[in-house]
């Protein structure tokens, strides 16, 4: 039995897709055959199918949608990949901080998924929505603490859109455990403390950007058409529970 993704013909929307796990998803859904159009904040000539748009701007969102749907004629898939933040120890960062945090990882997935419904209900096909969220939603997360609740209220998110959008427009997220993106190191460490760190992994690995790609991609086409409202984690196994380095053998 031969399995087609059908993708082609189909065009993407990913959010932050120039570098890191973003651009992983942009390379894995290209090679499956769609059109990407991806954003950032910054300007970066010359990478295909990009425009400078800040996603916590809910009016530079509508406008880019807008323009996509134009220029293409559809939206079939988005993926909201833009967020991150910064080690930050929740009583000493500033009020303002911890709003624009929350603006990036939370808000500015509402207000994609907010632009991109009507154009997808319009559509004889509907469309797909996923959401990247991450480990830190449900676990303890210090030194990300609003990181980690935005990512716990974009899974909360996900599950509502999903009964509220059914049947036209699927809904799922996917949590990203630890990545090796090349920026890695400013949070990991050197390669001895990043072996370390992965060695608290059951895979032993970290995850790469194309392993959160295809996630995606799984998501995106006909093999998860019956899936809605899912969180699929894409994390190794999770962490190994800390009580097993002092429980006897």
């Amino acid at each position: 039995m031969t399995i087609e993704l059908g993708l082609s013909g189909k065009v993407a929307l990913v959010t932050g897709g120039a570098r890191g796990v973003g651009a992983g998803i942009v390379e894995t859904f290209r090679a499956a055959g769609a059109a990407v159009e991806t954003c950032g904040r910054s300007d970066r000539d010359g990478v295909p199918g990009y425009t400078r748009v800040d996603v916590r701007d809910e009016q530079q969102i509508a406008r880019w949608v807008e323009e996509v749907a134009e220029r293409h004629g559809h939206i079939d898939i988005v993926v909201n990949n833009a967020g991150g933040a910064p080690f930050s120890e929740f009583a000493g960062a500033s009020t303002r901080f911890h709003r624009r945090i929350v603006e990036l990882n939370f808000l500015s997935a509402a207000y994609v998924a907010h632009a991109v419904h009507p154009v997808m209900c319009e559509q004889d096909e509907g469309g797909v929505v996923l959401n990247i969220t991450s480990i830190s939603a449900r676990r303890a997360s210090p030194g990300t603490a609003v990181y980690g609740a935005a990512k716990a209220a974009l899974e909360s998110l996900t599950r509502s859109l999903a009964v509220e959008w059914a049947p036209r427009v699927r809904v799922n997220a996917v949590s990203a455990g630890l990545v090796a993106t090349p920026g890695a190191t400013d949070h990991y460490g050197d390669a001895e403390q990043a072996a370390r760190i992965a060695a608290t992994i059951p895979r032993g690995v970290f995850a790469t950007p194309a392993d959160v790609g295809q996630a995606c991609l799984l998501l995106a086409t006909d093999l998860a058409a019956h899936i809605t409202g899912a969180v699929l984690n894409v994390d190794g196994g999770g962490e190994w529970p800390a009580f097993l380095q002092h429980a006897p053998r």
